[in-house]
């Protein structure tokens, strides 16, 4: 499988602006708990994210903290640091199961 999240890394990578904010978190959560990193993409998803985070809802924006938190990716500052001025502003909007993992994805960076 390695082969393939790196065939896929290298497709996804130049197509990130084509992704919805669900589909960059589930991205990132999925590379995260496959425990296959790809630098580039991680860089990319994360500058994409950052980018964007206004149109994120709660589940992504936590979605996409836990991925990078939990895969100790590079780019995790960079992510974690470039959102959190829109969770923080949005944490009334944010379910229990939201806050749970938010809280978790900060506190383990």
């Amino acid at each position: 499988a390695p082969s393939l999240l790196e065939a896929i890394a290298g497709e996804a990578t130049p197509r990130l602006g084509q992704f919805n904010p669900q589909q960059l978190s589930c991205l990132a959560w999925s590379y995260a708990k496959a425990g296959h990193a790809n630098a580039r993409l991680d860089a990319a998803v994360a500058a994409e994210a950052c980018a964007r985070r206004a149109a994120f809802g709660p589940h992504q924006l936590s979605a996409i903290a836990w991925a990078y938190a939990s895969s100790g990716s590079a780019a995790a500052p960079q992510l974690l640091d470039g959102i959190a001025g829109e969770v923080t502003a949005r944490l009334s909007d944010f379910s229990p199961q939201h806050l749970a993992t938010a809280t978790w994805a900060y506190g383990r960076a």
